[in-house]
C-alpha cells in the first residue's frame, strides 16, 4: 500500500502530458550491522587491531518504471543509487546517483536489450549458489572473483591502473601519478575486477527456453587512445556471457560464464575469466558450490593464472536459516615476477538469520579470512583497517568479525 502511494505521488508530481508514467516505483534495501573487528598483525609485523564498526551493506534507494508500447513490447528504465548510510574518511563509502544497476531498454518475447551500467552476466551467476551468507560476510564480497580488489582501470594514460592478489597490485601497470579517470571514479566505470557492473555497456538478455538463459554483455572501448609519443595507445573493451539452467521445479541450477577483458593488464593483451556456478534443493538443505579461473596476460612477463572455489550451504530452522560457507583463494600461479607466490586465502562464515516479514531480516554471524603473508583480502564495505587510513588490510593480516544485521526492504 505505501508503495502504491509513493508510485501516485510521483505520478502527480508530474504534468499533465506525462502521466502515462504513473506505472513508477520508488523502492530500496536498507541493510545495516554492527561489527566487531578483529585485525591480526600483518606479515612485517603491523600490529593487531580490535574495534567496532557500523557498516552498510550495499544500501540503495532507486526509481524504476515500465510502458507497454505495443506489440507485445515494453519499454523499460531504472536507476539506482548507493545509499551509504555512514560515513567515515574511507572515500569508498561515498554515493554517486546512478551509481548501481541503471540502465534503459526494450523488452519482449525476443529477449531484453539494454544499455546504461549493469551487473556482467559472469557476475549474475552468484545468484545461482550465493545462499549460504548472512549479511554479506561470505565469498561473493571477499574471495570469490576478487583478485583485484582495487579495481583497474585499463586507460593507460590515467592512475588506479592496478590489479591485485587481493590487494597486492600485479606486476605491470602506470604508477598513480596521473589524472584519475572520470570512469573510475565514477563508482563502476571501465576497468574493474570480473565480479564489478560494467558502465558505458551494451546488454541482452534471451528470453527462458526449458529453463535456459543466454547472457551477453559488452562494454564499449570509451576509453581507446591514440596518444602518440604523448602516452600510450590503447583499446580497451570488454565481453562477457554466460549460459544458466533451471531445471527440477527449480531445485537444480547452474550456469557457466566466459569473460574476455581486452587491454586490461597489458596493452596488446587480453584477460581471460571462466567460472561455472550452480546449486541443489534438497528441501531440507539448500547447497551450493563455485568454481574460477581467471588469466591475467603481462606480455613477454608470461601470464597470472588465478582459481578460486567455494561451497555454501542453507539449512531451513523455523522463519529463518542457518547458513554457512568456504572459499579459498589458491596461490597465483605464472612466471612473472610478482605473480607466484604465498599469497592466497581461505574464509570461512556462519551465522541465523530470521525473517520477521517479507521485507525484515534480522541476523548474528561470524567470519573470517585467513590471509596468507603475501595477501590481502577482505570484505566490501569495511572501515579502516591496521593502520587507520587504509580499507584493505596490510599484506598477511587475517581478518576476523562478529556482528549482528538489519535488512529491511521497501
Amino acid at each position: 500500500m505505501q508503495k502504491k502511494l509513493l508510485t501516485l505521488a510521483v505520478a502527480g508530481a508530474l504534468t499533465a502530458p506525462a502521466v502515462a508514467l504513473a506505472q513508477v516505483e520508488v523502492y530500496g534495501t536498507i541493510h545495516m550491522s554492527l561489527n566487531h573487528m578483529d585485525y591480526g598483525t600483518s606479515a612485517s609485523g603491523i600490529p593487531s587491531v580490535k574495534k567496532f564498526d557500523v557498516a552498510s551493506h550495499a544500501s540503495n534507494v532507486g526509481v524504476r518504471g515500465r510502458e507497454n508500447i505495443g506489440g507485445g513490447q515494453t519499454a523499460w528504465f531504472q536507476v539506482e543509487t548507493n545509499a551509504s548510510m555512514e560515513r567515515s574518511n574511507n572515500i569508498a563509502h561515498t554515493s554517486n546517483f546512478a551509481s548501481r544497476n541503471s540502465a534503459v531498454g526494450l523488452q519482449g518475447g525476443w529477449g531484453n536489450l539494454f544499455i546504461g551500467q549493469w551487473t556482467t552476466p559472469w557476475a549474475d551467476l552468484d545468484a545461482l549458489w550465493g545462499i549460504g551468507t548472512v549479511a554479506t560476510y561470505g565469498p561473493v564480497t571477499s574471495i570469490i572473483g576478487r583478485r583485484e580488489t582495487t579495481g583497474s582501470a585499463p586507460n593507460p594514460n590515467c592512475a588506479n591502473n592496478f590489479s591485485g592478489n587481493g590487494g597486492v597490485p600485479l606486476p605491470g601497470g602506470v604508477a598513480p601519478t596521473q589524472p584519475t579517470c572520470d570512469s573510475v571514479e565514477g563508482a563502476g566505470g571501465v576497468g574493474h575486477a570480473f565480479w564489478r557492473r560494467i558502465s558505458n555497456s551494451v546488454h541482452y538478455q534471451s528470453p527462458v527456453f526449458g529453463g535456459a538463459q543466454i547472457k551477453i554483455a559488452h562494454q564499449v572501448n570509451q576509453d581507446k587512445t591514440n596518444a602518440g609519443a604523448a602516452g600510450v595507445t590503447a583499446d580497451p573493451s570488454l565481453w562477457s556471457g554466460s549460459v544458466t539452467w533451471s531445471g527440477l521445479g527449480g531445485r537444480f541450477r547452474i550456469g557457466a560464464a566466459y569473460d574476455i577483458h581486452e587491454d586490461f593488464t597489458t596493452v596488446g593483451e587480453k584477460d581471460t575469466g571462466f567460472r561455472v556456478t550452480g546449486g541443489w534443493n534438497f528441501g531440507f538443505a539448500d547447497v551450493g558450490a563455485a568454481y574460477e579461473t581467471m588469466e591475467y596476460s603481462l606480455g613477454a612477463a608470461g601470464d597470472c593464472e588465478a582459481k578460486q572455489w567455494g561451497v555454501q550451504a542453507a539449512i531451513p530452522v523455523g522463519q529463518g536459516a542457518i547458513r554457512a560457507a568456504y572459499s579459498q583463494a589458491d596461490d597465483l600461479e605464472g612466471p612473472a615476477v610478482g605473480c607466484a607466490g604465498d599469497n592466497g586465502a581461505k574464509q570461512w562464515n556462519v551465522g541465523y538469520d530470521y525473517r520477521f516479514s517479507k521485507r525484515t531480516t534480522v541476523g548474528v554471524g561470524y567470519a573470517t579470512i585467513e590471509n596468507d603473508p603475501g595477501a590481502r583480502f577482505t570484505w566490501s564495505g569495511l572501515s579502516s583497517a591496521n593502520n587507520g587510513q587504509d580499507i584493505t588490510p596490510p599484506a598477511g593480516s587475517d581478518v576476523k568479525i562478529i556482528f549482528v544485521n538489519v535488512l529491511h526492504r521497501f
